[in-house]
């Protein structure tokens, strides 16, 4: 019978277990479909607005890359460098007013709203804030501003992560876990990397290599659905097309770790660039929604003279790839768009900061490639294979993202033979460039993170034991259970002591007392000669022991409210050891904290 029982109930759990984990799979399953579609519009506004902005009205259409070809045919208009001059700025103007006017947290790159979203917002994202990012964008991309897509789409996925969560009243937590589930899906479909997008929404994170592991499933789920709805609409395969590069030669090495320096110190002029414009904007005493618009026309002075920057530049990319470009071309490439990324997102517009990246690695990648094949080209045999490493090493510098970003460019360049040399040249950048970040929001590690704060706190106190702080427990006196209330009011005067045991006549603990428990008793002076200690002191103590952990310890003190706790001893409660503050366990937890960080910054 008992068997018959338990075997039921192991049945009943399984499907239990079985229908939490159909639940939470429907609800990932689902915001991969919303941030699939959401980049399907996505991708169409910005085909349509690059359509009737820069085609029909700039004569100038950027190449495409091989994955991705044009929705409309070339106008055929002729090539007019003054309208490309005043679209950025016309561009800056109209997201300028929609992100200030709607929703002024939607200005920047998206990705970094997101990161802080999950940090220090519990992983909350305004509704509005998806629609608003998606249209800022969308214009200020197509109208010339240098920027990526990754951050809107981001913030779709992120964005209804968090409203799906929020409507469902889910904890926090489970809140934090679906709008990182949305970031991973977004990127991963835009871009076509599913794998490199749910790595890279538990990565992004934080400044230290670490992962958020408890995203890397969900996001992984909902990446791989997002990213099955936008190619069944725009067709399967890599975003870029590239040779079949192949590694075989050690020596090779040596040019990669050239590059790794390379990348990073271009890395750290592209973020100094970045923030130094972002503060110079922030500085202006002019109303925030013009800003865009000066910021597009600084853009546009620089489009004028180097078209090839505006815009996204992934046809650019793609040319590099098969060594179509020259020096030159790539090093004004690379810097040029340092600067128009900077002005078109730094002055408040709207875009991300991930597909310039890749634009720029893979430039300053050709340049490095092309320069060593002249040297040594029985070593250095195919250039293009140092744009892709180049594209993953300077995201890597720039976002302290190096797994992610390993998987990221291997998946939209359909080139998995680079991997030996791309983790060599972004574990070289990271160490040299992992003090700064593009992304201002990430944090250095769980330790920082705000959204950890409570269950890091419990984790720490689990690892410490009472026995660890006997040190800091003093010994107090016990008072005798017959003392009389008279008697112990003189020694009550001398003392700074606030928590009095009371011991019988074998001088075992029996019951406790606190100043507080007396305050009847003093200002009775009728009944205080006939009071003795025992009547005032609670038999029901409240104790801990060695051997107990500082949570446990802490929620005792919390129990009751009280500040002090008696230690006994393991294996007889009745002999105190002495008396546990609940200011020393708070001071010892905080010093362990800070040798911790102190050791993780080493």
């Amino acid at each position: 019978m008992i068997k018959k029982w338990y075997n039921s109930a192991a049945g009943k759990g399984k499907w239990l277990d079985l229908a939490l984990a159909g639940k939470w799979s429907f609800y990932f399953i689902l915001i991969g479909l919303i941030a699939g579609l959401g980049a399907i519009a996505f991708h169409y506004l910005c085909q349509i607005g690059i359509h009737f902005c820069m085609d029909m009205m700039a004569g100038y259409q950027p190449p495409a890359p091989a994955g991705e070809h044009h929705l409309f045919q070339p106008s055929g208009a002729s090539f007019n460098r003054i309208i490309l001059l005043l679209l950025p700025a016309f561009g800056g103007i109209l997201s300028g007013w929609l992100v200030y006017t709607f929703a002024p947290e939607a200005e920047g790159h998206g990705t970094d709203a997101a990161i802080d979203a999950y940090h220090r917002r519990a992983g909350f994202i305004r509704g509005r804030v998806p629609f608003i990012k998606t249209l800022a964008s969308a214009i200020t991309l197509t109208s010339g501003g240098s920027g990526g897509r990754e951050g809107p789409i981001a913030q779709i996925g992120a964005g209804f992560g968090s409203f799906l969560a929020t409507t469902l009243k889910l904890s926090d937590r489970q809140r934090r876990i679906m709008m990182a589930a949305g970031i991973g899906a977004g990127v991963g479909s835009i871009f076509r990397a599913p794998l490199a997008g749910a790595l890279f929404a538990a990565e992004v994170l934080y400044r230290d290599p670490e992962f958020e592991s408890e995203v890397i499933i969900p996001a992984g789920m909902s990446s791989v659905v997002a990213y099955c709805v936008f190619c069944l609409q725009f067709g399967w395969g890599s975003l870029f097309d590239s040779p079949d590069f192949v590694f075989r030669n050690p020596l090779e090495l040596g040019p990669y770790v050239v590059l790794a320096f390379v990348l990073a110190i271009t890395g750290l002029f592209y973020i100094k660039i970045f923030y130094g414009i972002t503060k110079i904007f922030k500085a202006f005493k002019i109303p925030n929604h013009i800003k865009p618009a000066i910021g597009g026309l600084c853009t546009g002075i620089i489009g004028y003279f180097l078209p090839q920057t505006l815009a996204f530049g992934y046809g650019f990319a793609q040319k590099t790839l098969y060594n179509e470009l020259a020096v030159g071309f790539l090093l004004c490439l690379a810097i040029g768009k340092i600067f128009t990324t900077s002005f078109s997102i730094g002055s408040g517009g709207s875009g991300g900061v991930f597909g310039p990246s890749i634009v720029i690695g893979g430039a300053m990648g050709g340049v490095v490639g092309k320069l060593f094949h002249q040297i040594m080209p029985g070593v250095v045999t195919h250039p293009g294979a140092f744009v892709v490493v180049g594209m993953a090493g300077f995201f890597t510098s720039v976002s302290n993202t190096p797994i992610s970003t390993i998987i990221f460019v291997s998946e939209m360049t359909n080139s998995y033979h680079l991997l030996l040399p791309s983790m060599l040249v972004c574990s070289v950048a990271y160490l040299i460039s992992k003090k700064w970040t593009i992304y201002e929001k990430q944090v250095k590690n769980k330790i920082d993170s705000p959204a950890h704060t409570g269950e890091f706190f419990v984790d720490v106190l689990q690892t410490i034991k009472i026995k660890d702080l006997m040190h800091l427990v003093p010994k107090v006196s016990l008072i005798p259970q017959d003392m009389p209330f008279l008697e112990f009011k003189k020694y009550f005067s001398n003392t700074k002591q606030h928590y009095f045991p009371i011991m019988d006549n074998d001088k075992r603990l029996i019951g406790i007392f606190s100043s507080t428990d007396i305050r009847g008793v003093l200002f009775s002076p009728d009944i205080e000669h006939l009071v003795v200690m025992k009547d005032i002191a609670v038999s029901e103590i409240i104790f801990t022991t060695p051997q107990d952990d500082l949570n446990s310890a802490l929620r005792k003190f919390t129990t009751k409210n009280i500040n002090s706790l008696p230690v006994v001893q393991e294996d007889d409660h009745g002999i105190l050891l002495g008396m546990l503050n609940r200011r020393e366990v708070i001071a010892f937890y905080n010093q362990r904290i800070e040798k911790m960080k102190n050791r993780a910054g080493k």
